[in-house]
């Protein structure tokens, strides 16, 4: 991303009209939804009920965000079956899933595809180009996004710890030179975001406990987290 470029934002985890009423009018450009294990999963009948309010908005004229469905490993029955209830505009993959696997679902179901890779918290050796080319190369063509997190020994992602940042830089010339977005997730929050984007300038940031109080979304943790990425 070129200095002076606003990052999109993307909200992770939403369980409740309510928080969509009050956040659909903000700049956001992803909404996700958690299909893996995870305190904030959600049933593909709830993402459904959610993703009809935000197409009941865009009948008014409100600009409505991409709906993004969160998976670790799910098999193409599980995306079947969920996408038949819960039409995503967005499938991100958490897990081993493979490049064709991912080419599959970009294909089958006209979606874009983003794809995880996981970072550990103690990361002590910043990955060389190679490295990150021999690990993401086979993905080039078969998704639209990667997205960094904090590695999770039980999710894979989601843990809301940071990771270390100096590996960012390796993971974004990769993504520049393959012409995809490259998000950044991993204990961001309102305190902390702005020094991310300053030091790295990601595609889009991440965020989902980090705008949370007591386990459940916070409009005002929301609202600045937003302004505080989109203010120039």
């Amino acid at each position: 991303m070129a200095v002076g470029t606003v990052p999109t934002v993307k909200i992770c985890g939403l369980q409740s009209v309510e928080v969509l009423k009050s956040i659909v009018h903000l700049p956001i450009a992803h909404i996700g939804f958690v299909f893996a294990p995870s305190k904030r999963q959600v049933t593909a009948e709830k993402a459904g009920e959610l993703i009809s309010f935000l197409k009941s908005e865009e009948a008014k004229g409100v600009s409505i965000p991409l709906t993004v469905g969160v998976f670790v490993n799910p098999t193409k029955e599980q995306l079947t079956d969920i996408l038949a209830v819960a039409p995503l505009d967005v499938v991100q993959l958490h897990s081993q899933e493979t490049p064709d696997f991912c080419r599959w679902v970009r294909q089958h179901f006209q979606v874009k595809v983003f794809k995880s890779v996981s970072i550990s918290k103690t990361e002590n050796k910043i990955p060389d180009v190679e490295d990150v080319a021999a690990q993401l190369d086979p993905y080039i063509g078969t998704v639209d996004a990667v997205l960094l997190d904090t590695f999770d020994p039980v999710y894979g992602g989601g843990s809301g710890k940071t990771f270390a940042w100096d590996c960012i830089p390796v993971y974004q010339e990769w993504a520049r030179s393959a012409d995809v977005a490259l998000l950044v997730a991993g204990g961001l929050q309102p305190d902390n975001v702005d020094q991310l984007i300053t030091a790295y300038y990601p595609d889009g940031v991440d965020v989902s406990s980090g705008v949370e109080t007591d386990g459940v979304k916070d409009i005002a943790k929301i609202t600045a987290f937003v302004e505080r990425v989109t203010r120039k």
